[in-house]
């Protein structure tokens, strides 16, 4: 892929959001049939953060702006913004166009992309080929979902599982092979889409009275069948973006998986023959944010300076269409 071209992208700012308020599990054991213990020893999660008051482009651009502060970035600098959510403020317009309104990203143009849990990754490989055209400079990739806005808090199977979050990534070209995106392995997978998704509110069954009083606006999952095909799904195509480019388990610095469940984080971790020591994880402390899982797994390993120039990172995911991917990403920021 990138080894065509003149450019590869690279990292080189990142920021993320996190909303102050903190459901705990005990907040979910007062309010459906569950406990602290069934929920940590099922899916890994501690707490996660849930925005009260406001949208995903509240977390977006939270992300953003934490980004260009941290490294004094102008905003006019930016020329393409692009938001991974599923949760939009609005089918239009888009997320992008209110972020680079709020940030004063004035020459930028943007759009969101809707892949689910996959979201980052999808983005992540989309604004690294727009770097390596050579046309644009800097590209801000962000991860930002309000999934509180979606989820039915009577329901004890995916209540537990969600927070709000939002992160970002800024991209830009470098001439040195060595580092950035080396390759991406992306697909999806329509015939799951009965498995995991959100009937109503589009073309389909757009919003009335009936498809409200029949919960068509908050996420179905069969638990049970996304759970196993996302166990061989994530596992798969980490280990074979890993082959591909003739990786070995003592070459990967990092696993940065998508963090929807501990255990399909562990058994990708086990497919790859690498230690838990190399697999980013703060599920326990966010819960499944969907888009931003994989940039907020990224800012904070790298802010608590365990990422170092030069490491091999394998970034993957799982999410609904199906959809699943892995990017082999060579760091570059010292």
């Amino acid at each position: 892929m990138a080894l065509n071209t003149k450019y590869n992208a690279v990292i080189t700012a990142l920021g993320m959001y996190v909303p102050d308020k903190i459901y705990d599990n005990k907040y979910f054991e007062k309010i459906v049939d569950t406990s602290d213990e069934w929920i940590k020893s099922r899916t890994g999660i501690s707490e996660r953060r849930i925005l009260e008051n406001g949208a995903t482009s509240d977390l977006a651009t939270g992300a953003a702006k934490n980004l260009l502060e941290k490294y004094n970035i102008n905003p006019e600098d930016i020329d393409v913004i692009i938001v991974s959510t599923v949760t939009p403020d609005m089918f239009f317009p888009a997320t992008a166009c209110l972020v680079q309104d709020n940030i004063g990203a004035k020459n930028a143009w943007g759009f969101d992309l809707s892949a689910a849990c996959s979201g980052f990754i999808y983005g992540f490989h989309v604004g690294a080929s727009l770097i390596e055209t050579g046309r644009y400079k800097k590209v801000m990739v962000i991860g930002a979902d309000k999934m509180s806005s979606i989820t039915d808090y009577t329901d004890r199977n995916n209540c537990i599982l969600f927070g709000d979050a939002g992160a970002a990534v800024l991209l830009e070209p470098t001439e040195d092979k060595n580092y950035g995106l080396q390759d991406s392995l992306l697909h999806c997978d329509g015939s799951g889409r009965e498995a995991l998704y959100m009937k109503g509110g589009g073309s389909l069954n757009p919003s009335s009275h009936e498809t409200v009083d029949k919960k068509m606006h908050f996420i179905y999952q069969d638990g049970k069948a996304v759970f196993k095909v996302a166990v061989k799904g994530m596992a798969d195509i980490s280990y074979e973006i890993m082959q591909k480019n003739k990786l070995t388990a003592e070459d990967v610095a990092f696993l940065v998986p998508h963090q929807a469940n501990l255990r399909i984080i562990d058994a990708t971790a086990e497919r790859m023959g690498i230690s838990k020591d190399k697999v980013m994880i703060n599920i326990d402390r966010y819960g499944n944010t969907t888009a931003a899982t994989i940039p907020m797994c990224l800012v904070e390993y790298y802010r608590a300076g365990k990422v170092k120039k030069g490491d091999k990172l394998i970034l993957s995911s799982f999410g609904a269409g199906y959809t699943y991917g892995a990017c082999y990403l060579v760091w570059g920021m010292d």
